[in-house]
């Protein structure tokens, strides 16, 4: 028993692992002014910029929409960080966000689609905070400039002294390319930082470039490439590897506090009255490989194949059009029907694609249902003509 007790005591007296320390977030500046001549034309650029943003014809208008992601923002870097930033959600089906350098933040809609919580969505907002944060506009303006500068004095020099110089050029435009790539690990670093200050888990952002990888594999395969995954950038890349972002940063994460909820629950919610949206104009990429690839990973992650996930995977199939596509597709849209999907339009869709694949007979009687739910839709003349004896 004395043993027992001397055993615990000489535990007790270890001292206890550290806990990973908080990220230390470097001093911001509220209501920054552009300093510079080269800032300020910047600036005057972007305020431009924004002003085609918010007119444009592929703004999604939805001021619900916009405050949500505009709280992930807040709720990642802090509410005195986001104090000025702007929301400008774009239909555009593409993995892309970015600020411009007066705080006019730009998500695209194809981002929307391929996050699977609040983390995701965070690491990369985050990301383009850092860039906005850090100043990378202004620095890549002046490293271009100094590049480009450097690269007309060599032409210049090089006529009149009969001096090659195109290997120094090229060795100009290299570096400049390496810059950008700095700058993008720099922008991984601190909005890692952000991610792990604000309590979503910081292993979000490795998560993601992981699921980049796999859509771009899956997207190579469906069209008979070999799946290639590289750790190092080529010369004129201006980004770091997908690999080699998702490896450092999981590398990072694991020295900073684990985080809480990524509230992909939320996500979900959030997003839930735009997927139609969003997944009709992922399916008309004609991206077959990279399409299916973000339809599995939506089932797998969200609780399993929804109406609307169905119904989109059949869309994906009839756009392919071959006679076994036509044959899956049909199939698919009963089963979006059996899983609740209402709208009028699976009917419309379930008709073309019986019709293509010469099943005239049921075609007809899809067709002439949609056109009893919707007698006025845009389609209407031309399906009535369709069918017509």
């Amino acid at each position: 028993m004395h043993r027992l007790a001397l055993l615990v005591a000489a535990i007790l007296a270890q001292p206890l692992a550290a806990a990973a320390p908080a990220p230390m977030l470097p001093p911001y500046t509220a209501a920054y002014e552009p300093q510079t001549v080269d800032e300020r034309g910047l600036w005057m650029e972007a305020d431009e910029q924004e002003r085609q943003l918010r007119d444009s014809p592929l703004r999604i208008r939805d001021a619900g929409l916009d405050a949500y992601v505009r709280g992930v923002i807040c709720r990642a870097v802090g509410a005195e960080r986001c104090v000025g930033v702007r929301v400008y959600v774009m239909e555009v089906p593409a993995f892309n966000a970015s600020m411009r350098p007066n705080g006019a933040m730009v998500v695209w809609s194809g981002l929307l689609l391929r996050v699977r919580d609040e983390g995701e969505l965070a690491a990369v907002l985050g990301h383009e905070f850092a860039h906005f944060e850090l100043r990378h506009g202004l620095r890549g303006f002046q490293a271009r400039r100094g590049v480009t500068d450097v690269m007309a004095w060599l032409t210049v020099l090089g006529g009149i002294s009969n001096t090659p110089t195109a290997n120094t050029q090229l060795l100009l435009a290299g570096s400049l390319f390496r810059f950008t790539r700095d700058q993008e690990s720099e922008a991984d670093s601190l909005g890692l930082r952000y991610l792990a200050a604000s309590g979503y888990p910081a292993t979000s952002a490795p998560a993601l470039w992981r699921s980049v990888m796999g859509e771009d594999d899956a997207r190579a395969i469906d069209r008979g490439q070999k799946p290639r995954q590289r750790y190092t950038a080529g010369f004129f890349d201006d980004h770091p590897t997908s690999l080699k972002r998702a490896t450092d940063l999981a590398a990072e994460a694991a020295k900073l506090p684990p985080g809480g909820d990524a509230r992909a629950d939320a996500y979900r919610n959030a997003i839930a009255p735009f997927l139609p949206r969003l997944l009709a104009a992922q399916v008309k990429l004609n991206d077959f490989g990279g399409t299916d690839y973000i339809l599995n990973h939506l089932a797998t992650t969200g609780g399993g194949w929804s109406a609307e996930l169905l119904h989109a995977r059949a869309d994906l199939y009839r756009s392919r059009g071959n006679p076994r596509d036509l044959q899956i597709a049909g199939g698919l849209y009963r089963e979006a029907r059996a899983a609740g999907y209402a709208a009028a339009d699976l009917d419309r869709d379930l008709g073309l694609a019986l019709m293509r694949n010469s099943q005239t007979d049921e075609a007809r009687q899809a067709l002439t249902a949609y056109l009893a739910a919707a007698p006025n839709a845009s389609d209407a003349q031309a399906i009535a003509a369709l069918i017509a004896p």
